[in-house]
């Protein structure tokens, strides 16, 4: 029996909702999950308009069918974010290389490269930027978008993940500005930088325990933050103003846990930067703040 993409579709998001995935990994509902795997899948454009009339009403062969079965159960019986069974994600509509190697990309500061909310803190003399906690490099390589004069550092403690940051780099043309550092934190990371960009580990012991299996397929390394989820942050907030040029900032994503860090860092003078999950996930600190508050 025939079947259109329309009503493959309809089905994929059907079997998504009762299986109870978890998304959140480049989609926020069944539909787009659905769509993301039959399009991915079928080789069609990822911004094909699955609402169209004429698009809903295309056939579809068995062989396509199968394929798009397949990777159904693929996603339901292995609670694998849909980024690792394509392979790809994508993050300010560029896309990047993932596998299970690395976190699947989504930080928050690509939003603020991309609207320009950091621009303000740098100058012309700006030179050297740090992606530290670099997973697959997409930040990195986004930040050299952003600003073509300046050379950046990828680092990260994952030699797995900096392999997978390779393929990224190398694919967007980028080896001759990016050069990857295999670095537990600062530790061998050169500097001084004009801008640190940092997306570090920062779930807190209790949101850790209680992730759906999606978020547990990806590195706990590059997830799990201790008990208050600043157990990274303390020794890099320690350690940043000696990597820092004199005019040098470092942007922060620290997910859901402002309170936990403002508990730690109180009497800091953080800046919060807007961005679609809000204005409160986001911090960029000066090194003059960094370096002038209470031990």
């Amino acid at each position: 029996m025939s079947t259109t993409l329309g009503e493959l579709l309809a089905d994929a998001e059907r079997q998504l909702l009762e299986a109870g995935v978890a998304f959140g990994h480049g989609t926020t509902n069944a539909r787009d999950e659905a769509a993301w795997l039959l399009l991915h899948t079928l080789g069609l454009p990822l911004d094909t308009d699955l609402d169209q009339d004429s698009v809903q009403k295309q056939p579809l062969v068995g062989e396509d069918t199968a394929r798009v079965a397949t990777i159904l159960r693929a996603r339901i019986a292995t609670r694998q974010p849909a980024a690792y069974l394509t392979q790809e994600a994508w993050l300010q509509g560029v896309p990047f290389y993932v596998d299970e190697r690395a976190i699947v990309p989504r930080s928050l500061i690509a939003e603020c490269l991309a609207d320009g909310s950091i621009d303000p803190w740098l100058s012309d003399a700006t030179q050297s930027v740090l992606d530290l906690c670099t997973g697959n490099g997409s930040l990195a390589v986004l930040a050299a978008m952003a600003w073509p004069e300046v050379q950046v550092d990828a680092a990260d403690l994952s030699a797995d993940a900096l392999a997978v940051a390779r393929i990224n780099v190398d694919r967007h043309g980028m080896a001759a500005r990016i050069r990857l550092i295999e670095s537990d934190g600062l530790a061998a990371c050169p500097g001084p930088y004009d801008l640190i960009l940092c997306n570090p580990p920062y779930v807190n012991a209790a949101s850790m325990a209680a992730l759906p299996p999606e978020y547990r397929a990806e590195p706990t390394l590059a997830l799990a933050g201790g008990d208050d989820g600043m157990d990274f942050i303390r020794p890099l907030l320690a350690a940043a103003p000696a990597h820092l040029s004199p005019q040098g900032v470092l942007v922060l994503e620290i997910g859901h846990e402002r309170a936990h860090f403002e508990a730690a860092f109180p009497h800091l003078n953080p800046v919060w930067l807007d961005t679609s999950a809000g204005g409160d996930q986001v911090v960029l600190l000066t090194r003059d703040a960094l370096l002038h508050r209470p031990a």
